[in-house]
Order: C-alpha cells, then sequence, then structure tokens
C-alpha cells in the first residue's frame, strides 16, 4: 500500500490525506454523545402526528443533544397526558422516541347508583368521552364521586372503575358504584349549655337526630357542611339573646366502627348575658339630619343585647342615610363591652363611604335557565354605583321566580379600588311538572287534578300551564302562559283559555257553565308598585234551575255574553309570597262590563294584609277587604255578586253570610261586601321538620244587596263574627289545612260550618 502511493504524484497524495483526516473527524463527531443529531425518529404513534410529538421535545435536528435534554423532554411528553410510556434514547446521531398512547374513552357509563342520577355525577367528574384516559384523572373522578355520596350522607360508598378495552386503543368507563346505607345522626349531645335545654338547641341547628320527623326533612343525615352551619346558627342564638362571650369550644363527629352511624358532640361555653348600656349616633356627613336618622335606632338602653338588633340598626340607618341624599354612606357600629357591670356600649358611626361601581356582574349554576332571565331582576347593570338596597332586592326578586333552590349574591374587588365584581351563584330547581291530584275539600268535595306546567319553559322565565279538575261540585279546564318581559320589557303579558262548571245547588239552586278566554299584561309603576289590565271575553251560562229555586235565579236562567276589562294597582312589600314573615300586600281592583255583550257593571274590589313577626317563630296577621257592584242600567246577576262565607268568615258555610231568598232559603248574593280577619300562626312545639304549624284567628265581615227589584230577600246588612283555631301541616300526602271556626255573631238564616277542611297532592 505504502509503494502505492509513492508512485502517486504528490498533489493526489496531498488530497487522499485531507480525505482521510475528514473521514476521522466526521466520525470522531458521530460518537461525540454530546454532539449533533442528525434525525429525530419517532415510533409507535397512532392518532398523533410524529411532529406533534417532536414540538414537546427541547431540541431539534442538527442541534447538540445532552443526558439534561433527554430528561427534560421526557418530562415534557408525560405531562401532556396524552402517553403511557415513553422511552428515548440516542442511537449514534439520531434520537429515537418510543411512545405508547393512552387510549381514547369510547363511553363513560356508571352501574350501581340507585341514589343519584348519571347526568348529577357526569356533571361532577372532568372526564369526558372522546377524552384522553389518564390513571390520574380516573382515580381523581373516583374520589370526586365518593366526596358526593358523602354529601349526602353515605360515607360507606365506594367506587370501583373498571376499563373495558376496545378496538383501534378506546376504552369504555365503567365506574361500579357501591352505595351503602346512609350515615345517620344516632346522637347529638350538648356540653356546657344551662340557658337553653338540649331539646331548644336541637331544633336550632340544621342536622337532627334519627326519628320520625327527620324523615321529613332529611336532616338526620350527616354532613359536615351542615354540621359547620350548625356553629354558626348556635352562635347567632346566643348573641341575639345576650350572650355577648358565647363560643362553640368543639363540634365533634365521631363514626361508629360500622361507619352506618355519627355520635355529635357541640361542646358549648355560654358566658354571661349582657344588656344594651350607651346607645349613640355619630355622623361625619355635613348636612344630615341626625335626630331624624337617630329615630331609625330601635333599641334601647336595658334591652338585652342582641347582635341581630345591632344588624338591624346599622341597615335601619343605612337606608334612612339614603332617603335623605346620601347614596355612599358607611354604617358601623362599634361595641365597648362592660364586663364587670355586664353591659355593652353601641355606638354607630354614620361616615361617607367610597364610591364604589359595578365592573362586571357574573353568574353561575345556571344550568337551563338563561343568563339574562337572572339578570333582568337586578336594578343595575355595570357601570352603575353599587348598591347594597339595591342588590338585596335582586336576592328577594330571584327567590321570588321560584326557579331556585338556593341564590347567594355577593360582591368580590374589581381591578381597581373603586370597582366590583357581582357574583350570582343560584342552585337550580325543578320547574317543570306532570301532576297528578288528589284530594278533598269541603267547598266542592272529592276532587282529581291533573296537569302539565312548565314555569321555566326553555330557560327563559315563561310560565306555560294545561290543567283539568274534576271534582263532585266542579269541573274545571284551563291553558295558561305568561311571558314575563314581554318585547324585552318589565312587562308580564298572557292570555288564559278556560271552561268551567260549578254545582251551586247546594247554595243557590242552580249550576253554572262558562268558557271563554282573558288578555292580560302586567308592569312595575314603582318599587313594590304594579299595575295590571285585563280583558276577558265569557259566555256564561245558569242551568238546572229547579222550579221551586227563588225568582232572582229563575228570571237569570239561560245565556249571557260578558265583554269586560279589568284593570288592578298591587302594593307588595312582603318578604317572600310564598310564606311571608314580615310586609304589607294591598291591591284595588275595578272590573267594567259592557264593551259588547249582554252584562254591563261596574265592580270595585280592594284588600290589603300585613305581616308582622312578633317572635322568631310566631307571625301575626291582620287583613281587611271591601267590594262594591253597581249594575249599569239593569240589576246586577247572582254571579257578578259577592258571597260571603267559607273563604273570608270561618266557621260559616260557603256563601252562609250573605242575603238569601225568604222562601227558598237559596243564596243570592251581595252587592257590596267587606270582611277582615287577625290572626296568629305558631309552632306547636315539634321540630321544625314535622311541618306542623297551629293558627288562631278572629274573622269579621257582612255583605247586603242595594237592588230596589230583589223583594222577598232576608238581607239586614249585619255584622258577622267567628273565631277558632286551625293546623296545617306539609305532610307526605300533600298539604292538610283544618280550621275549627265558631260563629260568635250570626243572623238566624245563616248557614253554619264548623269544620272546613282541605287536603290533596299531587305526583
Amino acid at each position: 500500500m505504502l509503494d502505492f502511493f509513492r508512485r502517486l504524484p504528490g498533489s493526489i497524495c496531498a488530497l487522499a490525506a485531507i480525505f482521510l483526516v475528514t473521514v476521522a473527524i466526521d466520525g470522531s463527531r458521530a460518537q461525540d454523545p454530546d454532539g449533533p443529531i442528525g434525525e429525530i425518529q419517532v415510533e409507535g404513534v397512532q392518532r398523533i402526528e410524529a411532529d406533534t410529538v417532536r414540538s414537546y421535545l427541547t431540541f431539534k435536528a442538527g442541534n447538540p443533544v445532552t443526558d439534561v435534554d433527554l430528561d427534560e423532554s421526557l418530562k415534557r411528553l408525560f405531562e401532556t397526558g396524552l402517553f403511557a410510556d415513553v422511552v428515548l434514547r440516542r442511537d449514534g446521531n439520531r434520537v429515537v422516541v418510543k411512545i405508547v398512547e393512552n387510549p381514547i374513552i369510547n363511553r363513560i357509563a356508571f352501574e350501581g347508583n340507585l341514589r343519584i342520577e348519571d347526568d348529577i355525577l357526569r356533571d361532577e367528574i372532568t372526564l369526558r368521552p372522546r377524552v384522553v384516559y389518564t390513571r390520574s384523572r380516573v382515580q381523581s373522578d373516583m374520589l370526586r364521586i365518593i366526596e358526593i355520596y358523602r354529601r349526602t350522607g353515605r360515607f360507606a360508598a365506594r367506587v370501583v372503575p373498571k376499563v373495558v378495552q376496545l378496538p383501534q386503543n378506546r376504552v369504555n368507563l365503567i365506574f361500579e358504584i357501591h352505595e351503602g346505607s346512609p350515615t345517620d345522626v344516632r346522637r347529638i349531645t350538648f356540653i356546657g349549655n344551662s340557658r337553653f335545654s338540649d331539646g331548644e338547641l336541637r331544633d336550632v341547628i340544621q342536622t337532627k337526630e334519627t326519628g320520625f320527623f327527620a324523615f321529613f326533612s332529611g336532616g338526620d343525615v350527616y354532613d359536615p357542611d351542615r354540621l359547620a352551619f350548625d356553629q354558626e346558627l348556635l352562635r347567632r342564638k346566643y348573641l341575639n339573646s345576650g350572650y355577648a362571650d358565647f363560643r362553640v369550644v368543639s363540634a365533634v363527629a365521631e363514626l361508629t366502627p360500622d361507619r352506618d352511624a355519627f355520635f355529635i358532640t357541640f361542646t358549648l361555653e355560654e358566658g354571661k348575658t349582657y344588656r344594651f348600656g350607651k346607645i349613640a349616633v355619630t355622623s361625619e356627613l355635613r348636612d344630615l339630619d341626625l335626630a331624624a336618622v337617630t329615630r331609625e335606632v330601635g333599641i334601647e338602653e336595658g334591652d338585652l343585647y342582641s347582635a341581630k338588633d345591632v344588624e338591624e340598626t346599622v341597615s335601619a340607618l343605612t337606608d334612612a342615610a339614603g332617603r335623605a341624599g346620601y347614596a355612599f354612606v358607611d354604617v358601623k357600629s362599634k361595641t365597648e363591652p362592660d364586663r364587670a357591670n355586664r353591659l355593652i356600649d353601641v355606638t354607630f358611626e354614620i361616615k361617607e363611604g367610597p364610591r364604589v361601581f359595578v365592573e362586571r356582574l357574573d353568574i353561575r349554576g345556571n344550568l337551563r335557565t338563561e343568563d339574562e332571565v337572572i339578570r333582568r331582576e337586578f336594578r343595575l347593570v355595570e357601570g352603575d354605583v353599587f348598591n347594597t338596597d339595591l342588590i338585596r332586592r335582586a336576592r328577594r326578586d330571584l327567590r321570588n321566580l321560584g326557579f331556585f333552590e338556593e341564590v347567594e349574591i355577593k360582591n368580590a374587588p374589581g381591578s381597581a379600588p373603586d370597582q366590583t365584581v357581582i357574583e350570582t351563584t343560584v342552585k337550580e330547581r325543578s320547574t317543570g311538572e306532570i301532576t297528578f291530584g288528589a284530594g278533598y275539600s269541603t267547598s266542592v268535595g272529592g276532587l282529581a287534578e291533573i296537569g302539565l306546567r312548565e314555569r321555566n319553559l326553555i330557560g327563559r322565565g315563561q310560565d306555560l300551564r294545561l290543567r283539568g279538575q274534576i271534582a263532585q261540585r266542579e269541573q274545571q279546564i284551563e291553558l295558561n302562559f305568561t311571558e314575563p318581559y314581554f318585547l324585552d320589557r318589565k312587562l308580564a303579558a298572557g292570555f288564559d283559555v278556560f271552561t268551567t262548571a260549578r254545582d251551586y245547588q247546594r247554595e243557590s239552586s242552580f249550576d253554572q257553565q262558562t268558557v271563554g278566554f282573558s288578555l292580560r299584561a302586567g308592569y312595575p309603576l314603582a318599587e313594590d308598585l304594579a299595575q295590571r289590565w285585563r280583558y276577558t271575553l265569557r259566555r256564561d251560562k245558569i242551568a238546572d234551575v229547579p222550579a221551586n229555586a227563588a225568582a232572582a235565579i229563575i228570571e237569570q236562567e239561560g245565556d249571557s255574553m260578558i265583554s269586560s276589562v279589568g284593570h288592578t294597582i298591587v302594593y307588595d312589600t312582603r318578604d317572600s309570597r310564598f310564606s311571608p314573615r314580615e310586609g304589607l300586600i294591598a291591591s284595588m281592583e275595578h272590573e267594567l262590563a259592557g264593551l259588547g255583550g249582554s252584562v254591563r257593571f261596574l265592580k270595585t274590589d280592594a284588600r290589603g294584609s300585613i305581616f308582622i313577626p312578633v317572635t322568631d317563630d310566631i307571625t301575626g296577621n291582620a287583613g281587611l277587604g271591601g267590594g262594591y257592584v253597581e249594575g249599569l242600567g239593569k240589576d246586577v246577576r247572582i254571579l257578578d255578586r259577592f258571597s260571603l262565607g267559607a273563604r273570608e268568615l270561618r266557621g260559616f258555610a260557603a256563601a252562609g253570610a250573605s242575603p238569601r231568598d225568604r222562601a227558598t232559603d237559596d243564596a243570592v248574593g251581595g252587592n257590596w261586601y267587606y270582611a277582615g280577619t287577625f290572626g296568629v300562626s305558631f309552632p306547636l312545639g315539634l321540630p321544625n321538620e314535622a311541618g306542623i304549624r297551629a293558627r288562631t284567628f278572629l274573622d269579621y265581615g257582612s255583605t247586603g244587596i242595594t237592588d230596589d227589584s230583589t223583594p222577598g230577600i232576608l238581607d239586614r246588612s249585619s255584622l258577622r263574627a267567628s273565631a277558632g283555631l286551625g293546623l296545617t301541616w306539609a305532610s307526605l300526602i300533600g298539604p292538610m289545612n283544618i280550621d275549627l271556626g265558631w260563629p260568635i255573631q250570626k243572623e238566624s238564616y245563616d248557614e253554619t260550618q264548623l269544620v272546613r277542611f282541605t287536603f290533596g297532592t299531587r305526583f
């Protein structure tokens, strides 16, 4: 070989030497572990593109690669959650990336869940079909499901995930659920209480011992969140009863070894009772009439201390300053306890508050209800001045919609000191109903009902109802529709179509048949004040009148057509439409018939009721109503008169206190009436979850006729009155109401009824 190179020309030898040196250098580079790589090879991909895998690496082809680069790239690939296994190795001047892809979830199923629906579980877990399957996410969702069951009191629940392999690297994921039995609260014990008995404190808290009455509320199932709230309820109870130093030392829930029950122990430290000392109001606002504002203070020196009274006074002073023209006020209460004399001095400081504006209105929890349905109940929008009174009204209005089980509104800091975010969280309740009803009423007898209703149609707040009722003395079919925001304005518009047949033979010796429709609209005139209009066209028929009926009834037998327009003004400040504890509702209604048809009259009806909380559990109420109807060119029909009886005067029969025909004893109604009531509603000392409340009442009223062409009528127009007591029970078969009424002022021709009883249920 050397002889061969010696015989070559010198230039060729030089070139050969350069070539050999270059090859040697390249060879050394190819073996350099930290040198550049020429290729990145990806193996094992199925759904994921190779370039996608390369994009997660910290290096590229042509760049040097170190062990640190390989380790970092390995971490990044695993962090994507796309791969079950990843191997990176260097093979000469290339890097081989070998992956095993995680499967794709084809379907998620739940087995064994009888107490919680699939839809609720799907909403809680994070995995979804067509999402990458990972063990960590399955484990996380399994714990979520267990937590849901624990919230419902099933601490023995177990969840086992199962995976079914499918072709094309797909899997079905099945959560096999063993629900177990509810973990009941077997015993609740209080330690350190001397002012209130264990029974009184058990009535305060929401957690209940397992028993008959607890079955109705579900409070006998252990819930840690409920237990935390119970401590706050106990604190409020004591702070509102003068125990300013009260504290809950501990609240311990011990699980039995078999995990089927809890023993709960509250350890309390009551402290001493305090009374209010000096009460003062100071103000930094110029031109504020401090004397006028001070009159809003509802507490006096010597009264038993109550944190609730202090909070209500702060709210009252804030409202008073707002009415005086100060929209931005900050009222704070400063308490100074005198432990030696057990007095608490309270100073209410009124200062000018910072101007805060609404930056954003966030809404959460509404799965069906559109955001707009919730937003329109707020009197303020983004950019408006924040107002706590308007927020309080929005919370009340949202609850009155009846769409939500829970409504929580709170404000959070915004992007700037003068900005706030209003966070509204709701929990929706079912608003659709398919009802089958059965019951009994002393006015119409046994009854059966079937109905379809959606109070939040397609999440837009519209109300659609179709109802049919068959009773011994009444049959009715009606279709109702209401759009609460017609033309995107606060204008509630709707229509009613109805047909009714009613047996009045017992009271007035005739049957009534009615068919017709009405159009209606209502809108607010001011806060708590609304106006409503209604047009009605209906055909009335008086039929099946016996020959010995009252002459006034016989002459009205047959058909008549009524075309009328009605107008109503309503003022409503009740804290709840469904179970008011305080507030006032008053209305005045006018109806004019004669826009066509064969009947002409003008009717006015005014009513009002006030509710006053006497104590935390006792509510007083008083009501008064009256009306008058005047025939326009003719006498008023019996159907358009007022009947006074069972509903207004408990202790009297239906139409039992109305004018009557002297010869036939048929009730013929009155052209005018007035009726009032005084009542008190109170608990019977039973647990609240029993749903039983009692009431006492005093009813009074009278009615009479002004038509001249009604001879032979017993009509003394004298005062009637009754008194009695009643019970309401929210039972499993529906609400039950029973009233025992005794007439204490009546006429000899009146018809009385000792018991008025109604019950019914819907399924």
